[in-house]
């Protein structure tokens, strides 16, 4: 139980400033926050951007570990610098990419492509971001309840990753008796292979900015948030300097931005929260759902930074307009294409374009692919012989895949798939948050099996995964232990042969 006058929420913006997490610093964020030392430690210690010593971190997600970057973390050490090999920095169309001490992205190629100035698109990412918030004047004029109809009318599906109704879940919050209410746009972009919320953020940060007032205005919410991950340096300047221009036109409703501080697992809307409030990222069980008990234990709105983008458009063209942009599923979908392809970039297409129609979009392929990652690392792979399949919703879920964040990977026959899993498998280990056992230790086994089988070419490492998948789809809290096996059970079913033994015992 903390002291009452605690404020745990300050720990971590207060911990910002520290130039490392020592005894003085960690005495000293109590002292000003009345939070137990022990409990300061404890949390600050759980994020790797706090109190961290100044050094170059080198992205070692899929599509950069694909563009060489070992080579670069090798090249870098060699000049005589700090060096960290980190998970995904949201740069996967500048692989290989890197953060120099201040959180600048460092990549030889600049920001990849988006389509051209098309006012016929829902989010127009190449459009110009104008200010006049005729969106929210018009959600004003009409009521929260024509605003939820109009959504619902769209179709419009969270496009976070579990695709779940936006008009029904705004319906949720507002309908609660608790007249407190939140809303809080999930930024927290971190999943490997996708950075199309940063490309909104960048370029279009009012049209972000408006949908979260429309938001905040239809579920009767005077507060809202923007949990932006550490990593967006340019991102977060870009939104507060577009929150100036904006403060006319939000009337009473007041919106802050929440520096993430280093954590995967904080994309979980649940670890978000956790993290808002000053704690440990660590998801909650559900339910209660954050719609009935989310920050601070109020009703909560949450979406992600495409989802409220899309908001603006839907309003002053109404919900039909949108359906009908997509071609299988409801609307215009960012689909984030990188790996071996000649334009990586984020690409706003009809929901429901196959990945030849997208990488089409992008120049064509480069080599022989071979598979493609349909949603990002939690969606596992899916072979090159499925490039017909629509990326939707339900399509890529009845493959036993997700569309989750359109965080398109293409390989081509370059690759040695066995590795392409151990990177993931890298990565989940590494973000693991370590609250539940199958998912704590399960990655780690998945991660082993890899080394082992990689080192000798034994397919007797890998006797044992499909029992370690099962108990982490089986005991898993989120949806990191539930996913976590995917990219080595994919590969595992749709190649075999990758996985055979390739040394005689």
């Amino acid at each position: 139980m903390l002291p009452k006058k605690a404020d745990r929420e300050r720990v971590l913006p207060v911990l910002d400033h520290a130039p490392s997490l020592d005894l003085q610093a960690v005495l000293a964020a109590s002292g000003e926050t009345g939070v137990p030392a022990a409990d300061v430690y404890g949390t600050a210690s759980f994020y790797t951007l706090v109190g961290s010593e100044p050094k170059t971190r080198v992205c070692q997600g899929l599509s950069c570990q694909l563009a060489g970057a070992d080579a670069l973390i090798a090249e870098l050490k060699g000049r005589g610098e700090a060096v960290e090999a980190v998970s995904c920095i949201g740069q996967c169309d500048r692989a290989p990419a890197r953060l120099d001490a201040e959180l600048n992205v460092v990549a030889e190629r600049p920001r990849g492509a988006v389509l051209p100035d098309d006012d016929g698109l829902a989010m127009n990412l190449a459009g110009e971001d104008g200010a006049s918030y005729a969106a929210l004047a018009q959600a004003r004029e009409r009521g929260p309840e024509a605003v939820i109809q109009a959504l619902k009318d769209s179709g419009l599906q969270g496009r976070g990753g579990a695709g779940f109704p936006a008009g029904a879940k705004w319906g949720m919050v507002r309908e609660q008796a608790e007249t407190t209410r939140y809303v809080v746009c999930n930024a927290d972009e971190a999943e490997p292979g996708t950075f199309k919320d940063r490309e909104i953020m960048l370029r279009r940060p009012h049209l972000l900015l408006e949908g979260i007032a429309i938001a905040a205005h239809t579920v009767g919410a005077s507060e809202a948030f923007i949990y932006i991950r550490g990593e967006f340096a340019a991102e977060q300047r870009s939104v507060k300097q577009a929150l100036e221009a904006a403060a006319p036109h939000l009337g009473e409703v007041s919106i802050e931005v929440i520096s993430g501080h280093g954590a995967y697992i904080c994309g979980e809307e649940t670890a978000m929260l956790e993290s808002m409030e000053g704690k440990r990222g660590m998801p909650r069980l559900k339910p209660p759902y954050p719609t009935v008990s989310g920050f601070r234990g109020k009703p909560t709105l949450i979406n992600n930074v495409e989802t409220l983008a899309c908001v603006p458009a839907i309003l002053l063209r109404g919900g039909s307009w949108f359906k009908g942009l997509g071609k299988t599923e409801p609307g215009t979908k960012l689909y984030c294409l990188s790996g071996h392809v000649q334009n990586p970039g984020v690409y706003e297409l009809p929901l429901g374009v196959t990945l030849d129609e997208l990488v089409e979009a992008a120049g064509g392929y480069v080599g022989t692919p071979v598979a493609f990652s349909p949603g990002g690392a939690s969606s596992g792979f899916l072979p090159i012989a499925q490039r017909s399949l629509p990326l939707d919703f339900a399509s890529v879920g009845k493959q036993g895949s997700f569309l989750g964040s359109a965080g398109v990977v293409v390989l081509n026959d370059t690759v040695d798939l066995a590795q392409a899993a151990r990177w993931q498998a890298v990565f989940f280990e590494d973000e693991s948050c370590g609250q539940c056992a199958p998912c704590r230790i399960g990655t780690r086994l998945l991660r082993r099996a890899l080394d082992g089988y990689l080192a000798d070419g034994q397919a007797t490492h890998l006797e044992h995964v499909d029992d370690v998948a099962w108990e982490m789809d089986e005991g898993s809290i989120c949806g990191l232990g539930y996913t976590a096996h995917l990219p080595l059970q994919s590969l595992r079913k749709h190649f075999p042969q990758s996985f055979a033994a390739r040394k005689e015992a």
